[in-house]
């Protein structure tokens, strides 16, 4: 596992009316502070890598549809850098997921239904001064293969 990532099972209260679960809370300390909260979808097949942040951390969560999410640890000084982790989230596996800033991630969506991204972020998004880095899905540097292996 990558140093500093922190992955939250979450925990579903049924009863016959559906569902409730809670994301993240203040007491839990798994944001240092909130900036801003985003929703996204994506369609199946789609590949959104890779990207980082220098000053924002991420906090992501997928509510529907599944996705294939990849870390890879640029941090300068971490015990893991270079290092590549692999999570398996969505509606079968609802989890969230604490992304530190210089851990370049990204994702790809699985199955035939579109995944839905709900995603919490340290710092709100400036557009005159963004703090996204881009980096190539196939990146040599990364070097991850994005194929299904496992047919």
């Amino acid at each position: 596992m990558i140093e500093g990532v922190i992955v939250k099972k979450l925990v579903k209260h049924h009863d016959d009316r559906g569902f409730f679960a809670e994301l993240v809370r203040d007491d839990e300390h798994i944001l240092d502070r909130f900036g801003q909260a985003s929703w996204s979808m994506s369609y199946p097949g789609v590949i959104k890598a890779f990207h980082y942040h220098e000053k924002q951390d991420d906090l992501w969560f997928f509510p529907s549809g599944h996705a294939q999410v990849v870390l890879y640890d640029l941090r300068k000084g971490s015990s893991t850098r270079g290092e590549t982790s692999v999570f398996y989230m969505g509606e079968d596996n609802p989890i969230v997921l604490l992304i530190p800033k210089g851990i370049a991630h990204g994702y790809r969506v699985l199955g035939q239904t579109p995944a839905t991204i709900i995603y919490f972020t340290t710092e709100s998004y400036n557009r005159d001064n963004p703090d996204e880095k881009r980096i190539p899905w196939d990146d040599p540097e990364i070097g991850f293969h994005w194929e299904t292996e496992n047919r």
